[in-house]
C-alpha cells in the first residue's frame, strides 16, 4: 500500500511539471513552503514504516485505515482529472485561470488538500504506526493551512474564479 502511495505521487509530481511548463506559470502559492510540503511527503512514505518496524506495531482496523486511503486517492485524482492542464503541486495559478466547477470542485473549492489532510493519517494508521500519524499530521497543518491561503489569495484575484466560489466552502459543504 506504502508503495503504491509512493508511485502515485512520482506520477503526481511527473504530471505536475509537464502541467507547469505547458502553462508556462512563474507565481507559485506559498514558494517558500514548498521544501516543507516535499520533506513531510517524503516523511509520510518512511516514517510510519520506520516506526512500525522499529517498535513492532500491528495495525488495528488495517481495512479502514486502507479503504480511506483508497477514498483519498480516488478524491485527489478526480481533482486532477477535473482541472486537467491547470494543476500542480506546486499551487502555481496561471494569469488566465480556466475556473473549473466540475467534478469534486461543484462541492467545494479544495478538494484536493481533503484528500492530504486524511491521506497523511490513513497511510500511517494502516500499518499502526499512530504515533507518526499524530506527528506527521500535527506537522502538515500549519503547512497546508499557509498553502491555502496563500493560494486563495491568487485565486481569488480573478474575477472568474471569486464569482464562481463566492458562495462554495472550502472543504465540507453546507458546513462553517
Amino acid at each position: 500500500m506504502l508503495a503504491t502511495s509512493g508511485v502515485l505521487r512520482l506520477a503526481e509530481l511527473r504530471r505536475s511539471a509537464a502541467n507547469e511548463q505547458a502553462l508556462g506559470v512563474e507565481g507559485r502559492a506559498a514558494a517558500g513552503s514548498y521544501w516543507q510540503t516535499l520533506v513531510l511527503h517524503v516523511a509520510l512514505h518512511t516514517v510510519p514504516l520506520v516506526e512500525v518496524v522499529a517498535l513492532r506495531r500491528r495495525a488495528r482496523l488495517p481495512w479502514l485505515w486502507a479503504g480511506l486511503l483508497v477514498g483519498t486517492n480516488a478524491l485527489r485524482w478526480w481533482s486532477i482529472a477535473s482541472l486537467g492542464t491547470a494543476w500542480n503541486t506546486r499551487g502555481a495559478v496561471p494569469d488566465r485561470l480556466p475556473v473549473v466547477t466540475t467534478g469534486p470542485y461543484r462541492f467545494v473549492r479544495h478538494p484536493n488538500y481533503i484528500a492530504v489532510a486524511l491521506e497523511f493519517p490513513a497511510i500511517a494508521m494502516a500499518g499502526g504506526a499512530w504515533l507518526s500519524a499524530l506527528v506527521l499530521s500535527g506537522l502538515e497543518v500549519p503547512v497546508l493551512v499557509e498553502r491555502i491561503r496563500k493560494e486563495e489569495e491568487q485565486l481569488l484575484s480573478h474575477p472568474d474564479y471569486r464569482a464562481a466560489f463566492a458562495r462554495r466552502k472550502r472543504f465540507i459543504p453546507r458546513v462553517f
